[in-house]
């Protein structure tokens, strides 16, 4: 397993992504589909993480991401669950229905099946959101990766990947403030 994947790592990523949000004075809101719910257990393993980690959406299904997130049931069908559009929809829609000032949503196919040829099994997309002066929420960010291994590795190499965005992207802006 590579070093920067295990538990320790995670833990470690988890913290210091807490630590530079609390020394900002921002909160985050997690959505995520194919991982779960891992970014938040990753989070909320940290002490004192309800200073910075405001709450966690898990939709898993696509009545979920349209019920809890708001995602437009036509993007849905028309760019499909895994889509860097429907993660944007999803970031955003995490900004809308909590109080954080940071969203990072995960929509992808872990496996070992559901894959196709235009997303094969490992594809994951990531949206990072970041809540603007007048409320509303703008993208900060969206990627598509393409992972390699089983549904485990899969999920945890978009643990690890959506945290290590999110803590560049704050860093960014506290350089920049």
């Amino acid at each position: 397993m590579d070093p920067g994947l295990t538990p320790q790592a995670l833990e470690t990523l988890a913290r210091t992504t807490g630590e530079t949000l609390a020394r900002r004075g921002a909160t985050l809101a997690t959505a995520e589909s194919c991982t779960g719910g891992w970014v938040a257990q990753c989070l909320t393993a940290v002490v004192g993480a309800s200073a910075w980690f405001e709450r966690g959406f898990v939709t898993y299904s696509n009545a979920a991401k349209v019920e809890l997130l708001d995602v437009d049931p036509g993007l849905l069908r028309e760019q499909g669950a895994v889509s860097e559009a429907t993660a944007g929809a999803m970031a955003t829609g995490a900004l809308a229905n909590s109080r954080a000032d940071w969203a990072l949503a995960i929509t992808g196919i872990a496996g070992p099946g559901g894959g196709s040829p235009q997303r094969p099994v490992g594809t994951v997309c990531f949206a990072w959101a970041r809540r603007q002066m007048a409320g509303t929420a703008a993208l900060a960010r969206v990627r598509t990766r393409h992972f390699d291994g089983d549904r485990e590795a899969i999920r945890r190499q978009s643990v690890a990947f959506a945290l290590r965005e999110l803590l560049a992207l704050v860093r960014e802006e506290t350089e920049t403030a």
